[in-house]
């Protein structure tokens, strides 16, 4: 991250050192008070209490896109501590998934709670700073884990960084990433529809190396820190795909690409692409591309 930010305003343009809180508590207000827009969690509570027996507080828990529960810890700044908080409090949410199902029933809902991801829970550590110790810990953890680095900019701005960001041992291993990359070089083979999304799911994994591949019920979703793409089950005639790339800013192509803000559909994202032979896939690359590097 720079050391110096530039902010345009009504004065002119003023110079910014960046900085960190006073207190960690100024960090947590200010992600949980936007940890949608920020993140990509829903925001579910604050210091969530495990019980006597255990004796601890969750600073944040949250929900992600895909249904699978959030642990987030915060620190003010570099702390050799925060990930085995994080990890101790997430295998307590693990061993306690009534607690949580009960938790996001009352906040969003009986549906919700039915639709928990458990295959795929996550631990965000939100901090000042990271050593390289603590990035190798996570490349070795079992569990998804994102580490986060914020600063503040004067009082009305903070930036968040992701620092490193790891699917844990179940996720995607370095090999199926490779053959994605060099699959995405390649002629993409013909055929049926599920060959077409054996196709699509190669290239989006060859997209970067801070990938995770999360199955859902309904639909594949691919994330960094938030979902960059979710593929839907092939149908007879089409594969659809959606994509975090604004609507807006892309070639709207009848037939290919339309805009679906605001309209019901299986995974995120507002963009739609309707794929249906080895040409659309060829042009849909440069979508993907669009939708990794804002996601």
């Amino acid at each position: 991250m720079s050391d110096l930010k530039l902010f345009i305003t009504k004065g002119g343009v003023t110079e910014v050192v960046p900085r960190l809180a006073e207190v960690e508590a100024d960090v947590q207000d200010l992600v949980e008070a936007h940890m949608e827009t920020m993140l990509g969690v829903r925001f579910l509570a604050s210091e969530y209490s495990t019980g006597p027996v255990h004796g601890g507080r969750i600073d944040s828990l949250g929900i992600d896109e895909n249904g699978a529960p959030v642990v987030i810890e915060y620190k003010r700044g570099t702390d050799a501590g925060v990930i085995n908080q994080g990890l101790f409090y997430l295998s307590w949410l693990i061993d306690h998934r009534d607690a949580f199902r009960h938790l996001v029933r009352d906040r969003l809902g009986v549906q919700a709670a039915s639709q928990v991801l458990w295959s795929a829970p996550r631990l965000i550590c939100v901090a000042g700073d990271f050593t390289r110790y603590d990035i190798h810990a996570v490349r070795e953890h079992r569990h998804a884990i994102d580490l986060v680095r914020y600063r503040f900019f004067g009082s009305e701005h903070v930036g968040l960084e992701t620092v490193a960001s790891f699917p844990g041992r179940t996720g995607l291993s370095a090999t199926c990433r490779r053959r994605g990359t060099a699959k995405a070089q390649r002629t993409v083979p013909g055929g049926s529809m599920a060959e077409l999304a054996a196709s699509v799911d190669e290239i989006l994994l060859g997209l970067g190396e801070d990938l995770t591949k999360v199955e859902n019920q309904t639909y594949t979703a691919y994330r960094r820190m938030q979902n960059y793409a979710c593929l839907c089950p092939p149908k007879k005639a089409k594969l659809l795909v959606y994509l975090k790339a604004d609507p807006a800013k892309v070639d709207l192509v009848p037939g290919f690409a339309r805009d679906v803000t605001g309209l019901g559909h299986h995974g995120t994202g507002d963009l739609e692409l309707a794929l249906q032979s080895e040409q659309d896939l060829e042009r849909a690359v440069e979508y993907f591309r669009q939708s990794y590097a804002v996601a």
